[in-house]
């Protein structure tokens, strides 16, 4: 006997029901906790832009799809960027069983980074919104007495994924299509004193230092471009268009988690006709690129206190 999910929207979960007034961010914690609960696969990020808008009064988009807003006036003028999406896949084809395949979007961490979703829930956004799915398993009850299979690694060319529908067109009446971008279900944890695990948390989570402090800073002199930026793990399509469009800035700093436990990295540079060398800030993470991603709270509160200096005009 098969058992198949039943069609179901999920239901919004009661932290993305925050609200932000134009006076007061929302605390730091529960911004984490908000933008860990975001899905943002690299190309597929305007609903996380979406909600950084109506938490970041005065931002804008550009025609690469950042969110943008510029803290005072004139010269120098420095950048502070922060990518938003997260590696994921999209739908690569709807069987006539109503089953959903999948490609990969971004590039994969580690050879063994699809064996994450195998047997795990997922979340497909279509176009009225959020479906649950889960990624099947092998059987292992119906492969008794004959051949074993290959012993190689799960990977996506093998993902299948169950919606609960049972025909193309119950897919359809989803929203669902061929594109919709698909990744794992979030579910953030926090635990211990003041860890919080999450799929793509270290960049969430430095996303939100950002936010707060450019809620809450203005530069002493000049001005300082606040950007949260697309396709970072793709193209780096959203850096280098700030860069193209925006520049040249006297310093630019990008924010991202990273393993380790100091906070700056090195220096590098993307495109030198635009942005230069620029600083890389990387929030301490543990277990990167897994499903259980994590970050120390502590940490995200000392990020914030440095952007803010940074923004006043420290280094």
């Amino acid at each position: 006997m098969t058992f198949r999910l039943r069609p179901l929207l999920i239901a919004v979960p009661a932290v993305l029901a925050l609200r932000a007034t134009a006076q007061e961010p929302p605390p730091l914690d529960a911004l984490v906790l908000r933008l860990a609960a975001m899905t943002a696969v690299s190309g597929y990020e305007q609903r996380a832009t979406d909600t950084l808008a109506m938490l970041l009064p005065g931002s804008r988009r550009d025609r690469a799809g950042n969110l943008l807003l510029t803290l005072g006036d004139g010269e120098p003028k420095s950048l502070i960027a922060c990518p938003l999406d997260e590696p994921g896949y999209v739908v690569g084809g709807i069987r006539p069983d109503g089953y959903l395949t999948l490609r990969r979007v971004g590039r994969a961490r580690g050879p063994l980074a699809d064996q994450q979703i195998e047997g795990q829930r997922v979340t497909v956004w279509g176009r009225r919104g959020a479906v649950p799915g889960v990624v099947g398993v092998r059987s292992i009850h119906l492969t008794n007495g004959r051949p074993p299979l290959p012993d190689t690694p799960f990977s996506v060319d093998e993902a299948l994924v169950d919606i609960g529908a049972d025909k193309a067109a119950t897919v359809a009446s989803l929203g669902i299509g061929v594109l919709s971008p698909v990744a794992l279900a979030k579910r953030p944890v926090v635990y211990a004193d003041s860890l919080l695990a999450a799929p793509a948390i270290g960049r969430r989570a430095a996303c939100a230092a950002l936010l707060r402090a450019a809620r809450t800073t203005v530069p002493a002199r000049g001005s300082v471009v606040v950007a949260f930026v697309v396709e970072q793990l793709f193209t780096q399509r959203g850096l280098l268009t700030v860069g193209r469009n925006l520049g040249p800035f006297a310093d630019a700093l990008l924010l991202d988690g990273g393993p380790g436990a100091d906070r700056i990295g090195s220096r590098t540079s993307p495109d030198p006709t635009s942005l230069g060398s620029f600083e890389a800030w990387l929030l301490p993470v543990r277990y990167l690129g897994s499903a259980v991603e994590t970050v120390s709270l502590r940490e995200v509160a000392a990020l914030e206190r440095g952007l803010t200096f940074r923004i006043r005009g420290g280094e």
